[in-house]
């Protein structure tokens, strides 16, 4: 179940704004390459128990109101003695066996959550889908940017995981409000968060290695790219509909144009 193979990680890096630098070495001591499945399973599991409140209640017998006297009495009626009105087999009576709240935590180990942190690191390693931002440099909350970044770097339509080196509120307003981007700090990543990920980025500073910034590209986006065909096409279509269009209403009007004249020939003929 787990794969230990070592082997070194090769990331593809960019600048904040999507330009294209030089592939970044993955450090060894992290990205050695370990696939350990059952410990990501526990982390996982332990993770979503850990998120459970445990309020769930129901009411025995004993706590429902009512029910102190007898219905009727015990014997001449016909009827099957009963006790209560709160019995369980009672119409709002109490329930058998039914939750109370609890506690539903489970405690992983410290190494052990490493070791399934690494395992899920190498895991999106192997599937080239680790990028490296050289520096995520806020100066003011600004979704816009954020989202073109996504897109330049063609993973609009997956779920992007994006590690800051330290907390970086500027960069956590931006992609809140991305609902397939989630923005937290590289050192408070878990393994749940790292697996729900199809692409992360991971700021050059967080992995121990920062990037001297580079001069940025100006390229279009794909995106934009296709929305500006898309409306170059749209308007050439437009352009084609009016000029045949227009041709027909010349023609009509011509066509009124002599029946016209020919009614008021008509007329001064009478």
């Amino acid at each position: 179940m787990a794969d230990n193979t070592t082997t070194s990680f090769r990331a593809n890096a960019y600048t904040a704004q999507g330009t294209a630098r030089d592939t970044f070495a993955l450090p060894e001591t992290l990205f050695d390459g370990t696939v350990n499945v059952p410990v990501m399973h526990q982390a996982v599991k332990a993770f979503l128990a850990n998120q459970r409140q445990g309020n769930a209640k129901t009411k025995i017998r004993k706590y429902v109101t009512g029910g102190n006297q007898k219905p009727w009495k015990q014997k001449g009626t016909g009827r099957a003695r009963q006790g209560s009105t709160r019995a369980p087999h009672w119409v709002g009576g109490g329930t058998v066996f039914g939750p109370i709240p609890r506690s539903y935590a489970q405690y992983v180990p410290r190494q052990v959550r490493a070791l399934a942190r690494k395992s899920a690191l190498n895991a999106r390693a192997r599937e080239n889908a680790i990028f490296v931002i050289d520096q995520f440099n806020y100066d003011a909350p600004r979704t816009a940017r954020l989202k073109a970044l996504v897109e330049r770097l063609g993973v609009a339509d997956q779920k992007v995981l994006i590690l800051t080196d330290g907390t970086k509120p500027n960069v956590f307003l931006s992609g809140r409000n991305l609902p397939t981007v989630h923005v937290m700090p590289y050192s408070d990543v878990s393994t749940y968060h790292i697996l729900w990920s199809d692409v992360v980025l991971i700021e050059s500073g967080a992995l121990g290695q920062s990037l001297d910034p580079i001069a940025e590209r100006e390229d279009v986006a794909p995106s934009a790219a296709k929305k500006t065909a898309t409306k170059t096409a749209a308007k050439k279509t437009t352009a084609k509909a009016a000029a045949k269009k227009a041709p027909a209403k010349s023609a009509a009007k011509k066509a009124s144009g002599t029946t016209a004249a020919k009614k008021s020939a008509k007329k001064k003929g009478e």
